[in-house]
């Protein structure tokens, strides 16, 4: 089975859990291709789907929702997982969903959804960004569980492995 990982990142950090991802996939025997959302021209061929975001004041990128916008018509057609990255802190907050995760749910008709903590550095952020992180007291540091990434890859081979087999059965191969 063919699947395309392709996440938004600003800083880097979102595009390292697209990479465990991939790699956790691969593992799993999948076809697998990573390319930036502005990268990809096409879904055809592409069998399944694992789309990404960092999240900024609660939203999704504007390159992971413009993918989604753009493919609506064929992810509903193939299995699609979302995640998000973003939340810091130990207990990372904010908690929920992200502000357009209901409709790219929706939209996409996606299966699921993850939140997974995000990574804040502040060497890695230009001076407005500083001064925003500093003025809310965002927590720095690496709050992504890479144990709950691999995790959640290792769940989407298992539903994309019986959902091949479920339709190999049904075209009687």
């Amino acid at each position: 089975m063919r699947v395309l990982v392709t996440a938004a990142s600003r800083h880097g950090s979102t595009d390292t859990i697209a990479h465990l991802i991939q790699r956790r996939l691969i593992e799993a025997g999948l076809d697998v291709d990573l390319r930036a959302p502005d990268d990809v021209d096409s879904i055809d061929g592409v069998e399944a789907v694992v789309l990404g975001s960092a999240v900024y004041t609660g939203h999704w990128l504007a390159p992971a929702r413009e993918f989604a916008r753009r493919f609506a018509a064929g992810l509903v057609q193939r299995p699609v997982f979302l995640f998000s990255s973003g939340p810091l802190g130990e207990e990372p907050f904010p908690t929920g969903d992200p502000v357009d995760v209901a409709g790219l749910m929706g939209s996409t008709g996606a299966i699921e959804h993850r939140v997974f903590g995000g990574r804040l550095e502040p060497r890695d952020l230009g001076i407005v960004e500083r001064l925003i992180v500093t003025g809310v007291h965002a927590p720095q540091g690496d709050f992504r569980s890479w144990d709950d990434i691999a995790a959640w890859a290792g769940t989407i081979a298992a539903r994309l492995d019986a959902t091949a087999r479920r339709d190999a059965v049904a075209v009687g191969r």
